[in-house]
């Protein structure tokens, strides 16, 4: 089976969240049960930046944009997995010093940019001496390319399209005015029926209209985005084709978040030997100049954009009951400047027990995850979420909000019955939070029933394999069609 997947971008070449680290390691997983998975991205300048070995697989091809005709290229490489990868290449559109924006807001020609990605992508598909069997595409900036499908005709005609929304909030909206800039006839596709959305054009909403299958990242959250409090105003719509709708969870990549092997870390650890997590939480609490005591109370982590959709404000009120019980806490993320604020003053007021680290850094997460003994996650949103998955790889236990991802992953740990792999909570409120995280710091201090918590969540299956067996049930029932 041949899947040729289609993102807007993909780690280790482009990030700028979650679907990069989908796309990067679902594909390889695909290719280790059998499956020829390619992926497809625009050719961005932080990609030409990495002076990858490329050759020219396709010079000059032509798209529709408008009344014009754009030319373009796609070069070919291999990952470094082997999945082999083709970037869009068009100068002006992607050699910029931002995948979608600025400072500024979003690029003003992003529905140009992704219209000619779109059609690239139907010009590789066309290339290949075989067209793919399903041509997978990946949140509103591919959206276009189901719609362009309908309209095809010689040898990718009948290719079946799977969409899938890591994130339903970026709808890919634009002015009904640009629609012609997508080389689609109005009179077939801009309508309520189709592309318009309350008098604009939605990418989004064309992935799910026109679309043979929709995938979202967790069961949880296939059915949450089909209620009003979820569905970002596509619910009535996500609704109409719940039939064709699945939820897939989203894996992680366990080779490189594992703290047997992760050179990150100062002491290596395991579900059967975990005593290096403690030479983790005493390196951590050392480098970050904290109260050197805090190693023998509960240290809680937060790594996350800093936001009410992230439940941040959460942790901000409920720092002072929290510092009640002789925890410490580092925070790691950047976001809204009054949140920020808030954990500054708390800095302040808890010299020593609060530490704010106020950026994203990768290399630092994996020594917060090492470190500390709690991940606190009390989102009010979550599609999937992989931090929470990362932190039970580490022994580290997350208290959530059980929504999303967050409701499929954790599973609420019980005294009698030693199973589970975290601490959940509902509602999203600070007495329902506080409670949770009374909850984990009791079971810290019963160190037997901690240490079988800890050996639970580190031996949760987060592999890709099995998120990639479910996605291979998909394309086989498309491919069965």
């Amino acid at each position: 089976m041949f899947i040729l997947f289609a993102v807007p971008e993909a780690a280790p070449f482009a990030k700028t969240g979650g679907l990069a680290d989908v796309a990067g390691s679902l594909p390889a997983a695909l290719r280790g049960l059998g499956v020829d998975a390619r992926l497809v991205l625009p050719y961005y300048r932080v990609v030409q930046n990495q002076n990858l070995p490329l050759k020219k697989m396709i010079s000059g091809f032509e798209v529709p944009l408008g009344r014009e005709k754009l030319k373009g290229n796609i070069l070919e490489g291999n990952a470094e997995d082997g999945v082999p990868v083709y970037f869009v290449e068009r100068e002006d559109f992607y050699d910029r010093p931002n995948l979608y924006g600025n400072v500024s807001g979003d690029y003003y020609d992003n529905l140009e940019r992704f219209s000619f990605f779109s059609h690239a992508v139907l010009k590789l598909a066309a290339h290949f001496p075989i067209p793919p069997d399903c041509i997978h595409c990946n949140d509103w900036q591919t959206g276009l390319i189901p719609a362009i499908m309908k309209g095809a005709s010689g040898w990718v005609a009948g290719i079946p399209t799977l969409f899938a929304i890591h994130n339903l909030g970026y709808q890919g909206i634009f002015p009904a005015e640009k629609f012609y800039l997508t080389g689609l006839p109005g009179e077939r596709f801009f309508h309520p029926g189709g592309m318009e959305y309350w008098g604009n054009v939605s990418l989004l909403k064309s992935g799910i209209v026109y679309s043979d299958l929709i995938a979202t990242v967790s069961p949880t959250h296939s059915l949450e985005i089909q209620t009003r409090e979820f569905g970002k105003g596509m619910d009535g719509l996500l609704r109409h084709r719940s039939s064709s709708l699945s939820g897939i969870l989203n894996g992680i990549n366990v080779r490189a978040w594992d703290p047997a092997v992760d050179p990150l870390l100062p002491s290596a650890y395991t579900p059967d030997d975990t005593r290096g997590k403690l030479n983790c939480k005493k390196s951590l609490i050392r480098e970050l100049g904290m109260d050197p005591t805090l190693v023998h109370h509960p240290l809680l982590g937060v790594i996350s954009r800093l936001d009410i959709q992230k439940g941040i404000d959460l942790i901000v009120a409920a720092m002072d009951a929290i510092m009640g019980l002789d925890a410490g806490m580092i925070i790691l993320g950047i976001g809204e400047d009054s949140i920020q604020k808030a954990i500054h003053h708390a800095c302040r007021k808890y010299p020593r027990r609060v530490k704010f680290e106020m950026r994203f850094d990768d290399s630092l997460a994996h020594r917060i995850l090492g470190g500390a003994d709690m991940l606190l996650m009390p989102s009010r949103y979550e599609p999937c979420g992989l931090t929470q998955m990362y932190a039970m790889k580490y022994g580290t236990i997350p208290v959530v909000h059980a929504v999303g991802g967050l409701e499929d992953t954790v599973v609420s740990f019980g005294l009698s019955s030693a199973k589970g792999n975290g601490i959940k909570f509902k509602p999203a409120d600070t007495g329902a939070f506080m409670e949770a995280i009374r909850q984990g710091i009791t079971l810290y201090q019963n160190k037997k029933a901690w240490k079988r918590l800890m050996q639970n969540a580190m031996r949760t299956d987060f592999s890709w394999e099995r998120s990639a067996r479910s996605y291979l049930k998909l394309y086989r029932s498309l491919v069965g069609k």
